[in-house]
């Protein structure tokens, strides 16, 4: 993307571009992957932490919270995730999520649960 910055975790490639007081980012997740798996000793707890709010361009996604609730995310499909999940791509194609956020006030500003 266009003016952004470009980084990889875990073989995730993420694209941050700032705008305005929120970021905009294109993250693509590769076949076979996992948080669980390939970030989890990386970020260090046993789940993901963060909200993700934007639009799935691409692929499939899976994500399981806490208590084993499931969701199923197929592009072309917009996207709340609360925080406190695992998620994994489902496929052999890989997952590009098109994101918004606020940084640390993700959930805060857009009215997320902080768990689900």
């Amino acid at each position: 993307m266009k003016g952004a910055t470009r980084r990889e975790v875990g073989g995730v490639q993420v694209d941050v571009v700032p705008t305005g007081n929120a970021r905009v980012k294109r993250i693509v997740y590769p076949v076979g992957f996992r948080w669980s798996k390939n970030l989890k000793d990386i970020v260090g707890t046993p789940l993901c932490t963060h909200a993700h709010v934007g639009f799935l361009a691409s692929g499939r996604f899976n994500i399981q919270y806490a208590d084993g609730t499931v969701e199923e995310f197929v592009a072309p499909q917009a996207v709340a995730i609360a925080p406190g999940h695992d998620g994994w791509v489902v496929g052999n194609e890989p997952a590009i999520l098109i994101e918004f956020d606020f940084e640390g006030e993700t959930v805060e500003r857009l009215g997320l649960p902080s768990r689900h």
